[in-house]
Parts: C-alpha cells; structure tokens; sequence
C-alpha cells in the first residue's frame, strides 16, 4: 500500500505526468497489492501553485520534461549475491554527474555511435530491470520505482498511460517510452549494421487511444535521439507498420527498416503499448525482453543534455507522411486483381462496417467505396479512444450484435468488424450468422484450400473437435492445433514450412489471421480481403448470390450445442503455493489432471497436444491451461448438451478441488 503520493495544496493526489491533481487522479488511491511496484518520494521544495482540473486534463495539460530530475539521477548500486541485480534511484540533492557506458558495436557509423553513448545505451548485460521515470516541477517531485518486465505482454509491450482508474498508477510513462524506443534503436542497429552513408529507418503509428500523440512524440525523441530517421504515419494499423517495412517506394521513405505501432489492442482507454516489426515480422518474446532490459539501463542514465539533444533531433529528423494510403490502395488492387482487374468488382453489393471508434473506419471509404460497394450504415468509424458505443473486439458478444444489428436495419449483404488496430476482424451475412472463432477459421479454410488443396491449417488450442472434422473430412486439408497467442501460431506455420509440410493459413480463434501470401502478417482488413475476393470472383463469374456464397462455404461444420470458457484464478498470496510461483503451481494443477484423467476409462487424453491437458469424453471435450500471462487456468467445455458439458466440469472439480489456491467459483456455479 502506497499512501505517501505528493499532493497539490487541497490534498488532492497530483498525477506524476501532468502535475494535475482533482479527479485526474482519485482521491485515496489505492494500489492493489498485485500492482506495479511504486516507491513515492515525497520531497518537496514549496508547495505548487493553485491547481484545477477535470477528468481530461492527463490529456491537455502540459507535460512537465522530464529533464528537471532526470538531471539529478544516479546510480545507487545495491548488489545482491544472488541476481548481482542493480536498482537505480533519484536523489533529488545530488548532482553526481552521469556515467556513460562506452559501446563499441561493430558496424555502427562513428555519428551513431556517438549519439548512442550520449544516451547512456547499453548493449551489454542487464544491470536491473527497474528505473525510475520521474517528472516534476521545482515544487513537488515525484518517483515512479518502473519494473520494465512487468510492462512485457508476450510479443507486445503493454502498460497503463494514463492516469483515473483506481488501483492502475500509470507505468507507461513517456520517459518510459522514450526508454524503450531508444532500446528499439539500439537492438535495430546491431542487427541492421548501416554505414556512414546512410540512417535507419523507423516508421511509427498509432490507434485512436487518447494517449497515442504523446507516446508518439516520446517514441520520435528516443529513435532520433539514437541516430534513426523517423517518420510518423499518424493514425494507421497494426499491418500496414509491417507493411512500410517490404513496401519499396521513396516518396513515402520506404521501405523502412524498422516500425513501431502505438496499440494496446481493445483493451481500456488509459491503456497503451507497442508492437515492433522488421522485414522479417514481428518481435518475438526474447526481442521484447531484450530491448525492456535494454530501456530500463538507458531511463537510468537519462541526462539534461540528452534530453535536449533528442528534442533537437527529433525536429530535424521526424518526417510525416501519409502512408496509409498506400496500404489502402495495395489492398483496393487485391480484390480488382480477384476479380479479372474489373475497376468496381463491388458494385451492387451493400458491405457495412463497424470500427469500433478504432483505426479501422478507413476501410469503409478507401477499399469498399472505390471498389463500388454501397457502405451506407457503417458505424462507429470515427476514432475516438474512449470507445464510447462498444469494445473494438470481433469477440465481444456486445460487439458481435452492433455488427449483426447494423446488417439486418440496412438489409446489408455483409457486416464486417475490426478490432482497435485492425490486425483482428470478423464478419457477418446478410442473415445475420457470424463469421468469428471457429467459423471464421472453418470460412478461411474453405477458401484457402480451394486454392492450396491438401495444405496444413494452423489454429490455437481452443479449437473446436468439429472444425477439425471439417477441415479434414470436408475440406481434405490438416488441421495442426497448437498454443494460443498469434506470434505462437503464426511462427508455428512457419516452422512447419521450413521442415517440407505445407502451410498457407495461420488463424486464432481471436480473429487474428495470418497468410503465407501476405508474408505471413496478422491482418484483420486482408482477411476481410479474401471474404471480398470471393465475392467479387462470384460476381465476375455470373454467379453471384450475395453473401450466401460464403455461408455455404462453412456448410457441414459441426458446431456445439454448448460452448463455454471458465477462468479459474490462483491466488498468488495463498499459503497453498509454498513460496512457488503460479506458474508452478498451475503447472501442478495440470500434472494432476492428467493422472487422474488417466485413471477415467471415460475420458481420454488428446494423444497430440501442445498446451495445458486437452480430454474428450461425453461427446465432447475440455482444455485447461494455463493462461500466457496471468495467475488463471482458462477451461474450455464443448458438449452436444448442457447435461454432457456439467459431467466434463465434475471431472476436472473433482481432480483440481485439493489445490486451495485455485478460486473454483465459475466452475462451481457452472455445475450448480
């Protein structure tokens, strides 16, 4: 519990970004003690001037730079015999200058090379993960304690970024994300070796959240600051940052050699976070270690001068373009390709699309208009990052019915939905039916193996037994089920591609998609693009029928009767853990599932399988995992009837109800 927040001269918490106080931040916030680590100084130097505020003052309120106490920081080395880990601290007295770690990588031009050892970046081993990114003003200094592995989210960096929602203290700091980007730009250059006659390129997007322009103009002063070339896109989505780095066209200063979007998927408005991408894909999980190790020893050595010298650089070298255009346009020649290059393939068909306040409202005036369609009734494609109508989420059952009541109001052939930085999507006919998780994946499959017979389709664990079947039986294809996470499938695809099995479709159930033809990138709009293919190739052909063509592609799947996801959560502070983590007792949950699950002739055991403990039994089956991230062990159940679906959950009651840790409530009302 953290109770020694500075305060502004009516005792209201004052917001360590903005220095604003009032509803910006609650009154008596309180930290949950599964939160961020936060150490609080409360040295003050006087008491700050009269403040007012409202609850969107964390968004106009000027920033305070964070040079006033970066300038005073230092190293206070506490070693431990054990990790030898460092934890670094503002001492606001102290002005014991900065020691700048010398860099000698190979490759590197002299200038970049200078650049990075002004910054005070490290290529070498951590020496902590935490650093303090502190603002302040000469009246109230603040310090946040940031434990950069605790902003890792798989493959993406996620973090709080803004300020108002009890028990969430801001983490992703723009001294955090100007950390973290100059981090990007060290990692990019030991891999990218330039010359002296030319600079890296990075390009930078963003969503709609209301914190993406800050965090873009942290990220531009960080990767100038090393030396990079940067050019902001804006708003724009989560494939097209991919796509600037294959895209060969120097009049939008591609291709580029590195990008970085400014996402947090459709998670909540004070949310926010990064993906990376080079030519070769997106970052895996030991990139992003890498370069949060990497921030954390660079924001411990930010100085006054650093600062000022990437400000500087950041405004000769930021170049905006509108690069969304092209993408635009690449996905526009797709379909007309489709369709015998016809210039309106669309024409006649009435598509409405809903973008959830995201980045997604493009896609209704620059693909689907140019290509002829009607798109009269598309909602929520302003973007707006408070998400004020529903969550930009194809999973979202709120969602899923704003789409579906879209579609029947405007007599619509097809719906389509995005998630907040379209590399999700989902789609719905002009019935109303859905095209998400496994019908989605079982619509791409039909599709994909029409034009590769017989190849290998890569889905998550929480596929269904019947889309299986489907692919197998109907289709002739192989159905490969592996781990959730899209990095997981889609790398899985390639994988299975490099060893001689061929594979043209990676796909979660989540929305994420992933083609060989697309370099492999998740894209929610190029999905959509192949749904419009099939189209507008029907129509070309004379055989149009409308969305009914795609319906009947999914003909013969069978799906279940009852389909349901409980998350049973570990109390991380239970006595029952022993001192191990959850992830150890998770795994132990799992382990004695199996054994019981071996001793039921009932049940069997799914003889190949990749994550957690997959069982079928009953007519139907169940999964329990553990979840990528967090203390929960998600259990999926699909049965033919509710009787069948309870008689799965008893077996898995009955195996995991001596871990007391583990909160069994969903599951107990389930079978109640």
């Amino acid at each position: 519990m953290v109770d020694t927040l500075p305060r502004c001269h009516e005792g209201d918490l004052l917001d360590s970004l903005t220095l604003s106080c009032g509803l910006c931040l609650p009154r008596h916030l309180r930290y949950r003690s599964a939160a961020l680590p936060i150490v609080v100084s409360a040295a003050r130097s006087g008491r700050p001037p009269p403040i007012r505020s409202h609850p969107m003052a964390v968004m106009s309120a000027m920033p305070i730079p964070n040079s006033f106490l970066a300038q005073h920081c230092q190293r206070n080395w506490q070693s431990n015999t054990k990790s030898s880990s460092v934890l670094f601290a503002l001492d606001i007295p102290s002005t014991r200058p900065f020691q700048v770690w010398k860099l000698a990588w190979t490759g590197m031009s002299a200038m970049q090379s200078h650049i990075i050892s002004m910054r005070g970046i490290s290529s070498g081993k951590p020496t902590s993960n935490m650093c303090n990114a502190a603002q302040g003003t000469n009246a109230v200094s603040s310090v946040e304690k940031v434990d950069f592995l605790k902003l890792q989210n798989g493959s993406d960096i996620r973090g709080v970024a803004v300020a108002g929602v009890e028990g969430e203290p801001v983490n992703l700091t723009e001294p955090v994300a100007e950390a973290i980007a100059a981090a990007f730009a060290a990692w990019l250059l030991e891999r990218k070796n330039p010359n002296e006659s030319r600079r890296l390129r990075v390009s930078i997007g963003h969503d709609s959240r209301i914190s993406a322009k800050k965090l873009q103009d942290a990220v531009s002063r960080g990767l100038a600051g090393a030396g990079l070339d940067v050019i902001q896109y804006g708003l724009a989505s989560t494939p097209a940052m991919f796509n600037s780095t294959l895209t060969v066209d120097e009049t939008f200063f591609c291709p580029v050699d590195g990008s970085i979007m400014i996402t947090a998927s459709h998670l909540p408005y004070n949310r926010n976070g990064f993906k990376f991408f080079t030519n070769a894909g997106g970052l895996g999980k030991p990139d992003i270690k890498d370069i949060l190790v990497r921030a954390a020893n660079i924001c411990a050595k930010f100085s006054d001068a650093s600062v000022k010298e990437s400000i500087q650089s950041a405004n000769a070298t930021v170049k905006k373009v509108d690069y969304m255009a092209v993408y635009t346009s690449d996905l526009v020649a797709a379909v007309r390709k489709a369709a015998g290059n016809t210039e309106k393939p669309l024409e006649g068909f009435h598509i409405v699309v809903d973008a959830g306040n995201g980045a997604g409202g493009f896609f209704a005036g620059k693909v689907l208009e140019p290509l002829g369609a009607i798109t009269t009734g598309s909602q929520f494609l302003e973007p707006d990052g408070m998400f004020p109508n529903h969550i930009p989420n194809p999973e979202d059952i709120v969602a899923m019915k704003a789409i579906t009541k879209a579609v029947h109001e405007n007599k619509a052939d097809l719906g389509i939905i995005f998630d907040t930085d379209v590399d999700r999507s989902a789609a719905v006919d002009s019935s109303g039916r859905e095209f998400n998780r496994n019908r989605l994946i079982a619509l791409m499959s039909a599709i994909v193996l029409e034009e590769h017979p017989g190849t290998t389709v890569v889905t998550d664990s929480v596929t269904s037994d019947g889309l299986t079947m489907f692919i197998e039986k109907k289709l002739g294809g192989k159905h490969h089920r592996f781990k959730r996470g899209y990095k997981n499938v889609i790398d899985e695809a390639i994988l299975l591609n490099s060893i001689g099995e061929e594979s043209h479709l990676a796909i979660e159930t989540s929305g994420h998609g992933a083609l060989k033809e697309n370099n492999w990138l998740d894209d929610g709009a190029y999905l959509m693009v192949k749904l419009l293919n099939k189209l507008a190739s029907s129509k070309a052909s004379g055989s149009s029928s409308g969305s009914s063509i795609l319906t009947n592609l999914v003909e013969g799947l069978e799906e279940p009767a009852v389909a349901v996801e409980l998350r049973l959560k570990i109390d991380q502070n239970h006595p029952d853990l022993k001192g191990r983590s959850f992830r150890d007792y998770g795994e132990a949950v799992l382990k004695h599932l199996e054994n019981k699950v071996a001793s039921d002739a009932n049940l069997k055991k799914a003889p190949i399988n990749y994550e957690g403990v997959r069982v079928s039994g009953y007519g139907g089956w169940f999964l329990l995992r553990l979840s990528l991230h967090d203390p929960v062990l998600p259990l999926n159940i699909e049965a033919p009837s509710n009787e069948d679906a309870v008689t799965l959950a008893l077996a898995v009651l009955a195996a995991v109800k001596e871990f007391f840790a583990l909160d069994t409530s969903a599951l107990d009302k389930f079978v109640q």
